[in-house]
């Protein structure tokens, strides 16, 4: 079983595939702490707005970046390859929680 990881409780978007629960496949994750380091510490509605902004290019090279299971070589995924998806929906800030949450549901019901 493949489950894509979504992550956006803070100031880091991030994504990652991992296999059987147990084996990390992908973990890409988009920092943001330049954007907050002039104002002192994280910034909500930044924050939330990022993560509209990466979510997909995150979520895409996750499933780019895999590695196969068995040989631990990269093997790029497709969401066919996708059984599940996780996804934080606390504790965090809300709006940033919201973005990961919409996007896993969305994902959900498309796929």
């Amino acid at each position: 079983m493949n489950i894509l990881g979504i992550e956006s409780s803070c100031d880091e978007t991030a994504a990652s595939v991992v296999h059987d629960g147990r084996e990390v496949l992908s973990n890409i994750i988009s920092s943001q702490i330049a954007i907050h380091t002039e104002y002192g510490g994280v910034v909500p509605e930044i924050a939330s707005r990022k993560h509209i902004e990466n979510i997909n290019p995150v979520i895409r090279q996750a499933l780019a970046q895999a590695k196969d299971p068995a040989a631990g070589v990269p093997c790029p995924m497709t969401w066919d390859d996708i059984d599940a998806i996780a996804v934080t929906y606390g504790p965090g800030l809300v709006g940033a929680l919201l973005v990961g949450v919409a996007e896993a549901k969305a994902l959900a019901y498309a796929l």
